[in-house]
């Protein structure tokens, strides 16, 4: 016999039946041993028929016994001899019942049953297989793969007190899990085994990804004196091809980011300039002072268009129109927020105030202009305030309180929507283009259509099946607060976890994940729908200013009071991908740009920083 075959191991189920002792022992006691298995020399179950199967040691004193008969449950046993139940992934079935819906809502298909085994990839194949998208083509090169992400949706029942009778009820709540990272459905529905029947079908949401892939970037490659004073502001046209800055010289530079010179230096601010925001359009810029002065440029001159006295004090934010909801794409309408308590809404081609929002009681720290016709103002008051913009539709003046949104308890300093990158990009694709467009005269009447017809596409493209529009606040009480402004003044959820003031607040471009920078020399990264809790990405030994996303939403940038930017991959990496080192101070501004080519970090060492692949 070959020394293999002699030491081989019969399988569990055989083991009864060979083993000798097996056969030999019912003659001599008369006791059942069905399911008796051989290990290393003792026989389990014949004494005990609630330990039918074998044992191996755990490690702790105990032993871990494997039913054979029950292939799904598994007990371990603790030294003293007692049942300690342990969590085992093979509670779920091999197989599972789902049905596929786009974000329209729309069933893709019938019902399918898929193998618990199945991860994201095998998902997307099955996706593309449903909606005929030929992988032939694929193979011969004319077209690459729309990777995919899915959502399933479960049900959460929860006890809480009524807080008018005192007695507890359940309460039952649908929410949207992104299973896009999780290894298969397996772990998945072991995880959330309480919240998921696998006799049910599994309704799961399908959502393309970003078909491009943004290289991360790795090395400086240009370094742009001319600041005479720390860079407060550094971003990056719609388009991708210009680059402005701003900061304590009172100066806005412009950039070509081509050749990484200087374009134009432009003065006009008296004091440090604190805000800056380039039009959807990418054919204006404004930038508003410490002395309350805006002032709108024209980035192609360099030549201020117009200076308002906007404020009696510091500006601190301001927000332009976004191009789908601005009539005909003009890009003519701009918000601003000061330490003076107020905000408002100024025309910039007639130079005038159109409504001046009046209603906190303290600085207002941040503003957002959402794509929905509402816009969002928080303040040192604690409270985000939520303004009509548009006229009509019945939705009253412009400049109308729509409602207030409570629950921080110390003052909310920052503000992002779940649309800002699309928003910000108006009509530009990932290349910096405007497709099915010939003219490149931003003034023609050509080109201003066909702009404002691309934004509309887009955003309506982003905005899916009509699923609200999200706000998350960061405030100095640690917290962040996840909202659905256009539906409600209660908050979704609030998010703890960040040991100091939450700075800077992101969500990535298509809305999965949002990133929040802490005084904790933290990033930490959430759901962008549920708001549950990603990750928390480590390696900063200073307080994080400001993060900024790739246009792919798979890396972010971070910079800090440590001298450096950090790359991070989203969602798997805990650690930096990379440091950006080389500044000689705290690094104060950032910005990726939404070509994906570059990023731009702004110093207190007076200088921009270019970083690319």
């Amino acid at each position: 016999m070959d020394m293999d075959e002699s030491m081989s191991i019969p399988p569990p189920q055989a083991v009864a039946a060979t083993h000798p002792a097996a056969s030999s022992a019912p003659a001599a006691s008369g006791k059942d041993l069905s399911g008796v298995a051989w290990t290393g020399g003792s026989l389990v179950g014949s004494l005990n028929p609630v330990n039918h199967g074998y044992r191996t040691a755990d490690g702790r004193g105990g032993y871990v016994i494997t039913n054979t008969h029950k292939r799904y449950k598994r007990a371990r046993r603790d030294a003293a001899g007692n049942v300690v139940e342990e969590e085992d992934e093979d509670d779920v079935p091999g197989n599972v019942v789902v049905q596929f819906s786009n974000r329209d809502g729309e069933r893709v298909g019938e019902a399918i049953d898929v193998p618990t085994s199945a991860g994201s990839d095998e998902l997307g194949t099955l996706i593309r297989s449903l909606l005929d998208e030929d992988d032939d083509d694929v193979d011969d090169g004319n077209k690459a793969h729309v990777p995919y992400a899915f959502f399933a949706k479960i049900t959460k029942t929860t006890q809480a007190t009524n807080p008018t009778t005192g007695e507890k009820e359940s309460r039952t709540t649908e929410e949207e899990i992104d299973i896009t990272d999780f290894p298969s459905l397996r772990k998945f529905l072991h995880e959330f085994k309480r919240h998921v029947s696998t006799e049910q079908t599994l309704e799961l949401t399908y959502q393309p990804l970003a078909l491009f892939k943004v290289r991360p970037v790795t090395r400086c490659t240009d370094t742009l004196p001319g600041h005479t004073e720390a860079i407060l502001h550094v971003s990056y046209s719609p388009d991708g091809r210009n680059l402005a800055s701003g900061g304590g010289d009172a100066t806005v530079r412009f950039w070509d980011v081509n050749t990484s010179t200087p374009r134009h230096t432009c003065k006009g601010h008296k004091d440090h300039v604190l805000s800056t925001a380039w039009s959807p359009d990418g054919a204006k810029f404004a930038s508003g002072d410490k002395r309350g002065y805006l002032i709108l440029w024209d980035p192609s001159k360099g030549e201020a268009s117009g200076t308002i006295k906007a404020h009696t004090k510091w500006i601190t934010g301001m927000a332009w129109e976004p191009m789908h909801s601005s009539p005909g794409g003009k890009c003519e309408r701009l918000i601003t927020s000061s330490k003076d308590s107020l905000a408002k809404i100024w025309n910039v081609r007639t130079r005038r105030c159109e409504a001046t929002l009046a209603g906190h009681m303290d600085s207002v720290e941040s503003v957002k202009w959402g794509g929905e016709g509402l816009i969002y103002t928080a303040s040192r008051d604690r409270t985000i305030k939520v303004w009509n913009a548009r006229e009509g539709e019945g939705k009253g003046r412009v400049g109308l309180l729509v409602r207030t949104l409570v629950g921080h308890g110390h003052r909310v300093n920052t503000l992002a929507v779940s649309c800002d990158y699309v928003c910000r990009t108006g009509p530009y694709d990932h290349y910096g283009k405007i497709e099915a467009l010939n003219s490149k005269d931003k003034d023609s009447a050509e080109w201003k259509e066909a702009a404002y017809q691309a934004s509309v596409a887009k955003y309506k493209a982003f905005k899916g099946s009509g699923e609200p529009e999200r706000l998350i606040s960061g405030s100095d009480d640690f917290t962040l607060m996840l909202w659905h402004p256009t539906e409600g003044k209660k908050p979704l959820k609030r998010l703890t976890g960040h040991q100091q003031a939450v700075n800077h607040l992101a969500f990535s471009p298509d809305a999965r994940f949002f990133a929040s920078a802490s005084f904790d020399k933290k990033v930490k990264v959430w759901n962008g729908r549920s708001g549950d809790f990603v990750s928390t990405l480590t390696g900063h030994v200073g307080a994080v200013y400001q993060v900024a996303w790739s246009s792919d939403g798979r890396y972010l940038v971070s910079a800090s009071k440590d001298s450096t930017a950090k790359l991070w991959e989203i969602p798997s990496g805990k650690r930096a991908r990379e440091t950006l080192p080389g500044h000689e101070d705290e690094v104060y501004a950032l910005d990726w740009s939404p070509n994906g080519a570059s990023v731009a970090t702004g110093s207190k060492d007076r200088t921009i920083k270019i970083w690319k692949h």
